[in-house]
């Protein structure tokens, strides 16, 4: 967890080989030690997740080791930035991402009649619900890719179902106690996802 109480978002790929972890990181990291692993065909099946979500990749390990660093990259974000031509005095420069928003005709002249127009309102409405939701939103993400991990590779390991309990009810303490017995990676990226850092083993 942050100081703020949001939840750390992981980021990259991990890989399992069977129970152990294989690799962390990056996801061209990981797919090559995939690649590496598999060609030494001597191990248990391979899983690889998406820290972010849980979910498990399916990778594409064809060609050269280029080729599948090129083909893993994340896309680079499309995105339209608007910087003032001359610098102002007073306020900073700041970029400004031009998306679209839909909205109802009444919503927009109540937007228009707001200090500041649209934008200055709606990145206040923004700012104020981001402040009341306290987190929420990063929680139920951990929440959720904890459990597709849990589902995918711990399902059959003691205490699962009870572990599940505790990660919806936002347990740490009893989450570590239903885990303990598992497999130490297996446990230690689990309790990542759910609920940041590792399972105290003492």
């Amino acid at each position: 967890m942050t100081k703020d109480g949001d939840m750390a978002e992981p980021s990259g790929w991990t890989a399992f080989e069977g129970q152990r972890r294989l690799a962390a990181g990056p996801p061209a990291t990981v797919a090559l030690a995939v690649k590496a692993a598999e060609a030494r065909g001597d191990g248990a099946a391979i899983l690889v997740f998406d820290d972010a979500t849980g979910r498990v990749v399916d990778l594409d390990l064809r060609g050269s080791d280029a080729e599948i660093a090129a083909r893993v990259a994340p896309p680079e974000p499309a995105m339209a930035v608007t910087v003032p031509a001359t610098r102002k005095r007073g306020r900073p420069r700041l970029g400004v991402v031009a998306r679209e928003v839909t909205l109802l005709p009444r919503q927009w002249d109540w937007l228009a009649a707001q200090p500041g127009g649209a934008s200055v309102t709606l990145r206040r409405l923004v700012e104020e619900a981001r402040k009341a939701e306290g987190g929420g939103t990063a929680r139920r993400a951990a929440r959720d890719a904890a459990y597709r991990f849990m589902a995918a590779l711990a399902g059959d390991l003691p205490g699962y179902e009870d572990a599940l309990r505790a990660l919806f009810a936002g347990d740490p303490a009893g989450f570590d106690a239903r885990i303990g017995a598992w497999p130490r990676d297996v446990a230690a990226h689990a309790r990542r996802l759910a609920f940041g850092g590792a399972p105290d083993t003492g």
